[in-house]
């Protein structure tokens, strides 16, 4: 039988345990709760950065919508406002603390419009041929290094995709090849809605999508933004090369060079025909009413920066007059 002091001893024993587990719970305890109240304050000051960083990401948006609004020209070029946002990129560093935006606009209508691609006659879906070379010379450049054969494959995809019937054109695709995909969907036989559905089309990679740093871009030189027209006066070079087999590298360079020198002549829809220096360059009977100097259709990239974080917007809008309605509104 245990004396009364081994009981006192044993019990003192049990109480130093007991005690010793209450301790280590209690600093388990009030290590979670500190960890936890220092990551709700690093959250809250994380979604008060996010909050501010969207804002000054809108703040870029509104200010080129604003400066493309101003306007008052009947026609557009690149040294527009518009076309020059590095000026008013560099003052938003002194709008905001610690923060500022990266905004540039870019004219869609002086991109190639996918959607005029194909065209109704009688009750078929025929090529617009005007815009199917475009596209083809495009698509054919080296830069793209595609080849021909490809480049006819692509184009061929891209109108049976619009167009509302399901006879394969070429080496093309319908709904039967998209059927057989590993996630199976259907051809949309309708106008694209928006530039990605691009790479939802036969031939058209990510590659050659979003570029790489060999090669360009074709979202960069197509748009589905456009009433149909291509703004001669803001262009890329490459989609001025396309316009015709006459126009070089070279040549485009120097086409260019006219369009930067503010030259009263690019009021004119037809500058490039009656300016000796190009005229003979386009054949104004076939590309006459593809071509304008005037924009409605732009897209907006602003991109917001504050302490080492990053919000991109991407928007497009239209211009009527001297307001711009937003069509899209995406956030990266």
């Amino acid at each position: 039988m245990k004396t009364w002091r081994e009981r006192v001893l044993n019990n003192r024993g049990v109480a130093l345990i007991t005690v010793i587990l209450i301790v280590g719970v209690l600093v388990a305890f009030a290590i979670e709760l500190n960890r936890s109240a220092r990551a709700d304050i690093y959250d809250a000051a994380s979604v008060s950065d996010g909050i501010k960083l969207a804002y000054i990401a809108k703040s870029g948006v509104y200010g080129a919508v604003a400066l493309l609004t101003g306007s008052e020209t009947e026609y557009d070029t690149l040294f527009d406002d518009w076309a020059n946002m590095e000026v008013l990129s560099a003052k938003s560093k002194d709008l905001f603390e610690n923060g500022y935006f990266i905004v540039k606009v870019e004219d869609e209508m002086g991109k190639i419009p996918l959607n005029k691609l194909v065209k109704v006659e009688g009750n078929e879906y025929v090529y617009n041929n005007t815009i199917k070379d475009i596209l083809l010379r495009l698509l054919s450049q080296p830069e793209f290094a595609l080849g021909e054969e490809k480049a006819e494959e692509i184009v061929g995809a891209i109108k049976d995709w619009i167009d509302a019937d399901d006879e394969v054109t070429g080496g093309s695709a319908e709904s039967l090849y998209y059927s057989t995909l590993d996630s199976p969907y259907k051809a949309k036989n309708a106008p694209l809605d928006c530039i990605e559905e691009l790479l939802m089309i036969k031939g058209v990679t990510k590659e050659i999508f979003s570029g790489t740093k060999e090669k360009p871009a074709l979202s960069q030189y197509v748009t589905v933004n456009s009433i149909g027209t291509i703004n001669i006066n803001t262009a890329p070079l490459m989609v001025l090369r396309a316009l015709s087999v006459k126009i070089t590298p070279e040549v485009a360079q120097k086409m260019d060079e006219f369009r930067r020198s503010k030259n009263p002549s690019l009021a004119n829809n037809d500058w490039w025909y009656r300016d000796p220096n190009f005229a003979g360059l386009l054949n104004q009977q076939d590309i006459a009413a593809e071509l304008t100097v005037k924009s409605h259709y732009f897209k907006i990239i602003s991109t917001g920066e504050m302490n080492e974080m990053k919000q991109t917007i991407t928007t497009v809008i239209k211009r009527d007059g001297s307001s711009g309605n937003i069509l899209k509104w995406r956030i990266n």
